[in-house]
């Protein structure tokens, strides 16, 4: 049966918004999610829905197929926390200075709090010292100095009077000691004087003397106790008008709090804490100042200043996208300050973390960058287990020091975590880290592509809608709608489907809007996309553009004329980081006196690759299956890919391999003009492959190279013609009659159009003569010379 070439429409599948009645994008509604992952985004609504521990998300998918785009406008508009946020607050410790407070207050309450503390403590700070500098503090004051005198002069009086009597005078040493000196009349004696007084006199002063200082020790001792209560009383005075002075400007702080009860004990602490720290009110001395503000244990302004770690501006959950998820950009850290040469830290250095600000709320992260930092996967899985978060010094984490650092109260943690990642990292975890499974409880698997229908076209173009309102581009006309979506299809491979990679789409409108602009346009019409398309080929095609070259001068050897035995056309990609084309390479075989085998010479050099190897083995089981069904086939066949220096691999070319080496067997010449893509089984059935597209429009622009003909083509899988989506050029010239594209689907149909003949075998075989019979004659007249030329066995 006559091989008949594919029609044009067949090439490439128009979009059916090209008779529609849509006129531009500025006439769509943007969509409010990202088109086609709907397995991904009932993932996300499931798990986000569940407050139980463990129901993270990983999100499983490559770049560029809008992922984060995806949960950020899902979160952003259709998910609603039913948990309340709170702003988070570090507070001084006053009974332990190196484990500071948390307080939760209500989301906003944060700031308005630490803003009303420093507004009590400007308030304080005048109205104290003014408080202790007026005339009743004043008066009060002395008359209980007055008192403490007054006693202390009256007991001293009746001591002084007693030793005068005794002729013993008291007196007061420089040093501020009291002294007993014996008197001479009115005088103190001198030594002179005293040596000159008889042993009984010297005596008697002597006993007097010590029974006054006896007396007087009892004296300084009750003076000590005296001058205690007076400290005591002076300070009661003290914390009487303090507790006036604080309590009145507190008075206000209490009741805007009176709701919450951890505030209100805050403040009580504070208010008991100031008492007994007056003098950092008071101090005039700016050295004093300076200290108590370097001190860890008394801070003028640090001490009751309210560290506000997280502030929430509303009652939404907070939506965080940690870009840099180091340890203390997830975690927070404690800072530390000097202050003239001294090193200190306070709860009002704690710093916040990515997870701190996303409390209540989620937090999206990129896996790869997640495990790339040092300790960070495991303070997470802690964080999640505990559900508590920590703020410790990563430095204590990692090493044995024992440095002085703060333990400040952990937060409860009430947090989703979205990993996004790719497969490989996802079974890397599944595999490796049992705890894995139980904190990411839900994979949120994410598309390559979507089915095409009319339906979807238009969602596509609702899509393509929203990305030129997000980026504030100029609207796309219909006709560049259509051809976008056709170009999806081509990154899709297929024309039945639509290519997720929502990356690749932004990029191509924005460079379609650089052309647009460029050419003063007032929207972005097909020639703008096809500009841009160009455009990037351009920037990319240079290895491309290269082997063209050699093809070209002379250097790759392919041959687009004629008919050669054992040779023939095969097809392959060639791929960059960035783009991929295709291009035709020789395929020969040669036939020399063996048993059978096919020597696949790239994979004896260890340039072949395992599935083309395999690809090898199989055509070969075919070719015994036809040809050695009764006897060992005569020859031994090599089969290489000319030209070929960097290795070899896929099974795509294994119908050409089988061609070539029939076509040395049989003596049959190949065309070349027609070159043949395509892997085959062990039944001769034709298997569809991967990069038709770019394989086709490769032996294309040889031919044109070459010299084109009217009888040039290409040979593919009738599988794979739903996967066409041919530039324009080539479908042209299908068009015109200038170029054709078979499908077979069977490897003799390919070898009948090759050859010129029928191949004899196959599903459509009808019992004429054909190829199979000429090979079978060949090979059975090989085993008979082979039969005669060998030496006759001895008994």
């Amino acid at each position: 049966m006559a091989i008949t070439p594919l029609k044009s429409d067949r090439l490439y599948r128009e979009s059916s918004l090209k008779h529609s009645d849509i006129t531009s994008t500025k006439h769509l509604a943007p969509l409010d999610e990202i088109v086609g992952q709907d397995r991904a985004r009932h993932a996300v609504e499931f798990a986000m829905s569940i407050k139980e521990k463990g129901y993270n998300i990983y999100a499983i998918g490559q770049n560029g197929l809008g992922k984060r785009t995806m949960m950020m406008r899902y979160l952003n508009q259709h998910w609603q926390s039913e948990s309340p946020v709170y702003d988070w607050c570090y507070v001084a410790n006053f009974h332990e200075a190196r484990s500071p407070e948390v307080l939760k207050l209500p989301a906003g309450k944060g700031n308005e709090l630490k803003k009303h503390i420093e507004q009590l403590m400007g308030k304080l700070a005048n109205a104290l010292p003014m408080a202790f500098d007026n005339e009743m503090y004043y008066q009060r004051a002395e008359t209980l100095k007055n008192q403490l005198t007054e006693r202390q002069q009256n007991v001293l009086q009746g001591l002084s009077e007693t030793a005068e009597k005794n002729n013993v005078s008291l007196t007061i040493t420089p040093q501020g000691d009291y002294q007993f000196v014996a008197l001479n009349g009115e005088e103190p004696h001198t030594e002179e004087t005293f040596d000159a007084l008889s042993h009984d006199e010297q005596m008697a002063f002597g006993k007097v003397i010590d029974k006054l200082e006896t007396e007087l020790r009892g004296i300084v001792r009750q003076l000590g106790e005296w001058e205690s209560e007076y400290a005591e009383k002076q300070k009661a005075l003290d914390e009487d008008i303090a507790q006036e002075v604080i309590a009145t400007q507190m008075a206000p702080l209490k009741k805007n709090f009176a709701d919450l009860p951890d505030i209100l004990t805050f403040l009580d602490a504070m208010q008991a804490d100031m008492l007994e720290h007056l003098d950092i009110f008071l101090e005039d001395s700016e050295e004093q100042a300076a200290l108590a503000y370097a001190a860890l244990d008394k801070k003028l302004p640090r001490r009751y200043q309210v560290n506000v770690l997280v502030s929430q501006n509303d009652a939404q959950a907070p939506i965080v996208v940690e870009d840099s998820p180091s340890y203390h950009n997830l975690f927070g850290y404690v800072e530390n300050a000097t202050f003239k040469g001294t090193v200190f830290t306070d709860f009002s250095l704690i710093r916040s973390g990515s997870l701190h600000r996303a409390n209540g709320g989620v937090l999206l992260m990129d896996a790869i960058k997640v495990l790339e930092k040092p300790y960070v996967w495991d303070g997470i899985k802690r964080a999640l287990s505990s559900r508590q978060l920590s703020v410790s010094a990563l430095e204590r984490e990692v090493t044995l020091s024992g440095t002085v650092s703060l333990d400040p109260a952990p937060i409860p943690l009430d947090v989703k975590i979205i990993l996004f990642g790719d497969y490989q990292t996802y079974q890397l975890l599944q595999r490796y880290d049992a705890e894995f499974i139980e904190l990411f409880r839900v994979t949120a698997d994410f598309e390559d592509d979507m089915p095409r229908t009319e339906s979807t076209e238009q969602q596509y173009a609702k899509f393509i809608s929203s990305i030129i309102h997000d980026s504030h581009l100029l609207h796309c006309s219909r006709s560049a709608i259509a051809r976008i979506i056709e170009h999806s299809a081509r990154q899709a491979d297929d024309q039945n489907r639509l290519s997720l990679h929502s990356a690749d789409i932004a990029n191509l409108l924005r460079e379609s809007n650089y052309w647009a602009h460029h050419a003063n346009a007032n929207s972005i019409g097909a020639l703008h996309v096809e500009k841009a398309l160009a455009s990037r080929n351009m920037r990319v095609s240079r290895l491309r553009d290269s082997m063209m070259q050699n093809v070209e001068n002379g250097v790759t050897l392919i041959n687009t004329h004629g008919t050669a035995l054992g040779q023939i056309n095969g097809l392959s990609v060639l791929s960059t980081s960035d783009y991929s084309f295709g291009l035709p390479n020789r395929i020969t075989a040669t036939t020399a006196f063996g048993e059978g085998e096919v020597l696949d010479i790239e994979r004896s050099v260890k340039l072949g690759g395992r599935i083309h190897s395999k690809g090898v083995m199989i055509l070969s089981a075919y070719l015994a299956s036809l040809l050695g069904k009764t006897d060992t086939i005569p020859l031994k066949t090599h089969l290489t890919f000319e030209q070929s220096y960097g290795g070899v691999d896929g099974d795509s070319a294994s119908m050409a391999e089988f061609c070539a080496i029939f076509s040395a067997i049989t003596e049959a010449p190949l065309r070349q003009d027609i070159a043949i893509t395509g892997s085959m089984n062990q039944f001769g059935e034709a298997q569809p492959i991967g990069g038709v597209n770019e394989k086709i429009e490769g032996f294309f622009d040889v031919c044109t190279l070459k010299g084109p003909s009217n009888t040039q083509g290409v040979i593919i899988p009738e599988a794979n013609i739903q996967n066409l989506m041919l530039r324009k050029d080539v479908v042209l010239a299908v068009e015109k009659g200038e170029f054709h594209v078979y499908a077979v689907s069977h490897v003799s149909d390919a070898l009948a159009l090759l050859a010129g003949q029928a191949a004899g075998f196959g599903p459509d075989h009808t019992g004429t003569s054909g190829l199979l019979e000429v090979a079978i004659d060949k090979l059975n007249r090989q085993r008979k010379r082979q039969k005669e030329s060998s030496p006759p066995h001895s008994h």
